[in-house]
């Protein structure tokens, strides 16, 4: 395996297909998950398990921590057993986690200050490009840092965006695209819930609007699990509960209104309040669902 060594900090759905296109790069691999069973799996699909992010980032020329948020990254940099510990000096810290971009800015200065590479790198995709090597990636960094992460760049992704030379632009521009996602998700479970509400026949109504100028890729893409009664989670509610949650902190500071995001949260807070936060983002249709008496393939109305 002659094109260096990496580890992968969390192998969900994401980081382990993520891990897997490192892997058939040719790169040598050590993959590390707070679940046991994620890890066995990960050395049974051909990788190096680890105990800890320190072992895990141990003489490792790039490190790509697939987490949910700001503070999972800064554990698992400094905190005990954290990849700073171990990490060379001129290695990459390649993150790609959601998070507000001046959190971003924070962590790359004080991981810099030790002598290694911060990119800001969230990705795009899901769990089936990720898997594919075909992500996209927005990333934002110094050109060390590009540098030093290229053979995992190119192993992951389809597209990769090269967006600032230093961290924060990276996360900026995936807040963007949060709002619009989370937006999207929220009007196409709206939609769908009142088209039930109708007595529309719900297949007729994806048929359609899949071919019409209503169509967005999130309704392509969720509304699927609406019609099948299967909310089993791709992506979590509680994911958009985080992420438009940054979006409206990012804009009170900048004393920016964002009136449709806000609003798209409070569908989303009011899902995961009603005890939906873990199952797939499309449940916000159920909520609808539930507070009108409308029924959905696979509810109770």
């Amino acid at each position: 395996m002659g094109a260096g060594r990496a580890a992968v900090i969390g192998l969900g759905s994401m980081g382990f297909g993520m891990a897997q296109s490192l892997l058939r790069a040719g790169l040598d691999v050590a993959g590390c998950d707070v679940g046991a069973a994620a890890v066995e799996r990960f050395v049974a699909a051909g990788g190096r398990g680890a105990a800890s992010p320190a072992q895990a980032a141990e003489g490792a020329d790039m490190v790509v921590s697939v987490v949910v948020n700001a503070a999972q990254t800064e554990a698992i940099l400094f905190g005990p057993s954290g990849v700073a510990e171990t990490l060379p000096e001129g290695a990459v810290f390649i993150s790609s986690a959601t998070m507000d971009p001046d959190v971003a800015r924070d962590l790359a200065a004080r991981l810099e200050a030790t002598g290694r590479h911060y990119l800001d790198a969230p990705i795009s995709g899901g769990a089936q490009r990720a898997a594919e090597g075909a992500l996209t990636i927005l990333a934002s960094g110094s050109p060390a840092a590009f540098a030093k992460a290229k053979p995992a760049l190119d192993a992951m992704a389809a597209k990769l965006y090269a967006l600032g030379d230093a961290a924060g632009q990276g996360a900026a521009f995936k807040m963007i695209n949060q709002l619009l996602a989370g937006v999207h998700i929220a009007a196409a479970s709206e939609a769908m819930a009142f088209a039930a509400r109708q007595g529309l026949d719900l297949k007729k109504v994806y048929e359609v609007i899949t071919a019409s100028a209503g169509n967005s890729w999130m309704f392509e893409n969720r509304m699927p699990h609406v019609l099948a009664g299967d909310y089993t989670p791709k992506s979590a509610v509680d994911i958009f509960v985080k992420d438009l949650g940054i979006i409206q902190d990012m804009a009170r500071s900048a004393k920016f209104p964002v009136p449709v995001s806000a609003a798209a949260l409070q569908m989303f807070l009011a899902t995961s309040a009603a005890g939906m936060g873990r199952d797939d983002d499309a449940s916000v249709a159920r909520l609808y669902a539930r507070i009108t008496g409308t029924k959905l393939p696979g509810e109770a109305g």
